[in-house]
């Protein structure tokens, strides 16, 4: 297997990274050396939440994602990338934590619902890239993310963020197993957030975008959860086709100068000349009298 010199030296300098340059090693990971597969984790990280019926019940009584879907997927994905590119203890990373723990204040929902949601962030995309991307990340790697997400969700007061990836695997296939089930609430925000991924889509491949998803998640029980047609034999073998081909070409490549993402600069449809800090988040803040079950004194 040829691999161009340039990846190959970074993907040596990741496994040689000192412990204490967690945020280095991960913000390496996620922009540069496997920034096209962690980006897609990411996508599907996000999905996950709407399988949960309690989390799912909360998202919808917010309505943010029912009523403006396009930026809240938007706004997760550049709160995220601006926590990694720019640091959590820079002026915007700890613009972008107070934002989170504002929007969440009045949030509903136990420790674990929390911590499941961080981790989603953390297991969904390294699980992807150990199956699809060019090379598996390495030990290194694995333990600077779970790092980086451990510091975060303590500036979030989430407890019990566990300190190895392994324990984090754990946590997530436990809660998964006793929480994900179907629900009104998440069909319909899944219903609502695939009208974005398939605005992104050429329109010829607009009506395969349920069942590419389904073969993305390879989980015949998710895909029931979220109401998604089962993954067939060809829909995996043609995805794991279509990666294989990706990644023999990118072992070719040099790895790219150029960040995945710049701090400011997401180029949208919602943002077509880049964004504020202040262009970000949700428009609905839930509040005590917003909670499911309130009952007015």
């Amino acid at each position: 297997m040829r691999i161009n010199v340039s990846l190959a030296e970074s993907a040596r300098q990741q496994i040689e990274a000192a412990p204490e340059a967690w945020q280095a090693t991960y913000r390496q990971m996620v922009l540069y050396d496997l920034a096209a597969d962690i980006e897609l984790g990411f996508f599907l990280a996000y999905y996950r939440n709407f399988a949960v019926p309690s989390i799912a019940a909360t998202l919808q009584l917010n309505g943010e994602i029912i009523e403006r879907p396009m930026k809240r997927s938007y706004d997760t994905a550049i709160i995220t990338y601006e926590l990694i590119t720019s640091g959590l203890n820079s002026d915007r990373g700890r613009h972008m934590i107070r934002l989170l723990n504002h929007a969440h204040r009045h949030v509903p929902g136990s420790q674990d619902d929390f911590l499941y949601v961080l981790l989603t962030l953390l297991v969904v995309p390294i699980r992807w890239a150990r199956t699809h991307a060019w090379r598996a990340p390495t030990l290194t790697e694995e333990t600077a993310a779970t790092r980086f997400y451990r510091e975060l969700g303590a500036r979030m007061n989430i407890a019990s963020v566990p300190g190895t990836f392994q324990e984090a695997e754990k946590f997530f296939d436990s809660y998964e197993r006793e929480n994900i089930t179907y629900s009104p609430a998440g069909a319909e925000l899944m219903a609502s957030t695939l009208q974005v991924l398939k605005s992104r889509l050429p329109g010829p491949a607009r009506p395969l975008a349920r069942p590419m998803l389904s073969a993305m998640f390879d989980d015949d029980r998710l895909t029931d959860t979220l109401g998604l047609p089962r993954a067939t034999r060809l829909s995996k073998a043609t995805l794991n086709k279509v990666l294989q081909s990706r990644n023999a070409v990118h072992r070719r490549r040099p790895l790219s100068k150029e960040p995945h993402v710049k701090p400011g600069e997401e180029g949208s449809s919602l943002y077509p000349n880049g964004y504020r800090l202040d262009d970000i988040g949700p428009e609905n803040i839930m509040t005590p009298a917003s909670q499911p079950n309130h009952e007015h004194s």
